[in-house]
């Protein structure tokens, strides 16, 4: 008896699992690959700023300090610091690329992600050329005024 209410309850969580599953798939809209996420910087003294990060245990990966870029990691996290480039603290997306600035063999193309944010209502406050390919980006700022990039390098 205990074998059969047991097959019972399992048959009932499957069924309300692909109920559940069907209605979502009805009523979702297509998923928006962003890509690898980072926070990029404002920073006064790009200098100072990576000594202190250092000290939080991140190392450099990519850029250029006499250029006042530079993008720092500590695991899967990921800061950029930026001096003189960006008005303000920025969320940045790069599609095509991993965590771990590694590319995706397949990914959702910026200015594809670009016509889903329209086509959504968003307002974009600059966007990507829709006749070229490759590197790309668009800018959005959220209803709290955060800036929200999204930068593809290939």
């Amino acid at each position: 008896m205990r074998t059969l209410k047991s097959l019972l309850v399992l048959a009932l969580v499957a069924a309300a699992a692909a109920i559940g599953a069907t209605v979502a798939s009805k009523n979702s809209k297509p998923a928006v690959k962003l890509g690898a996420f980072s926070v990029s910087l404002s920073v006064k003294d790009i200098a100072a700023s990576r000594a202190f990060y250092e000290k939080l245990g991140f190392s450099q990966v990519l850029g250029d300090q006499g250029k006042h870029w530079l993008i720092l990691r500590n695991g899967e996290t990921t800061i950029g610091l930026f001096q003189g480039l960006f008005p303000r603290n920025t969320l940045t997306f790069n599609p095509g690329w991993t965590s771990q600035n590694q590319p995706l063999p397949e990914f959702q193309d910026v200015r594809e992600i670009q016509r889903q944010l329209k086509a959504q209502g968003l307002k974009l406050d600059t966007e990507a050329d829709e006749k070229t390919k490759g590197p790309a980006s668009l800018m959005l700022t959220d209803p709290d005024g955060n800036p929200i990039l999204l930068d593809q390098h290939r």
